[in-house]
């Protein structure tokens, strides 16, 4: 088999057999179109060829490059080389598997942004006023924060995901889906935006079941919803960085420092691991230990 037909039939895998998001199938090409061209410059057209010192060779340039990539693009780019070469061991399409002993370059841990409470409590407040697209950005601030929810999670909701009012069902990475209560913040905010806003913005456009809507009924896009965050944070008038991101950090921070269980915090955020959201455990015990520093008299 060809090298473009090797990676071909992978990127199929991922996208039907794992379910693996479009955005992340994309990553995926973009770094296995740098190996397969690499490969290829070789002459090297068959993946069965592909010996472990190659695959080495392969790193350490791209570990020399100029200018040197990024610690984590470089772990991205040999996990789709290793994601490769395994799938093709195991279909037996090859042999044997180059990347086997392939070693990933250890990563810096890097703690999520987290806004305080206070902070939060500013960016959900930002869209004042009764305009139709304030009370829509406003239930959207208040969704994502309650939930936990992805952005690309809250824009594909449908109205129906909402069960009673209280329960949201969310699906996630892999079309997995879960359940996540809604407080009551949320609730109003979300309620008035549904009886209120989205009809008029609903009868703009083509018919559509989805719960966000932009101003000419379109759903909103993630762009839309990034940009909603934006605003809303410099109208809160924030200095830490705020993206999509950051409200999904601060209501596992926040849910951890309250006394939330870390499991269960695990399945609100639909984390596949809980070593995945231990890393929120991080930022709560470095809190601690800048209170003890400031407070203690014999901290420091």
């Amino acid at each position: 088999m060809q090298f473009g037909r090797a990676v071909d039939s992978y990127l199929r895998h991922l996208a039907i057999e794992r379910g693996l998001s479009d955005h992340t199938v994309s990553a995926y090409r973009r770094d296995l179109g740098v190996y397969t061209a690499w490969i290829e410059d070789r002459g090297i057209e068959d993946p069965a060829s592909v010996t472990p010192d190659l695959v080495a060779d392969f790193a350490a340039e791209r570990a020399r490059a100029d200018p040197p990539p990024a610690s984590s693009s470089l772990a991205r780019l040999q996990s789709s080389v290793r994601g490769l070469h395994r799938f093709l061991a195991r279909e037996g399409i090859v042999e044997h598997d180059p990347t086997a002993r392939l070693t990933p370059p250890k990563q810096p841990q890097k703690l999520p942004k987290a806004l305080t409470i206070e902070q939060v409590a500013q960016l959900l407040a930002a869209p004042s006023g009764e305009d139709p697209i304030g009370i829509r950005d406003r239930a959207l601030l208040e969704l994502l924060y309650a939930t936990g929810a992805r952005v690309s999670e809250a824009i594909g909701l449908d109205v129906d995901d909402l069960q009673a009012g209280e329960v949201l069902r969310l699906r996630g990475k892999g079309d997995k889906e879960r359940i996540v209560p809604v407080g009551s913040y949320a609730r109003e905010a979300v309620d008035s935006y549904l009886t209120r806003v989205r009809p008029a913005l609903a009868a703009k456009g083509r018919a559509t079941s989805k719960l966000f809507l932009g101003a000419r009924g379109a759903p909103l896009s993630r762009q839309s919803a990034w940009l909603v965050i934006q605003k809303a944070a410099e109208q809160a008038h924030l200095t830490a960085h705020v993206s999509p991101h950051t409200l999904r950090h601060s209501f596992a921070t926040h849910l951890l420092q309250g006394g939330a269980d870390v499991r269960v915090v695990q399945e609100l955020l639909g984390h596949a691991s809980v070593a995945t959201t231990q890393i929120y455990t991080h930022v709560s015990a470095d809190t601690l230990r800048d209170m003890y520093q400031t407070a203690h008299p014999r901290a420091v």
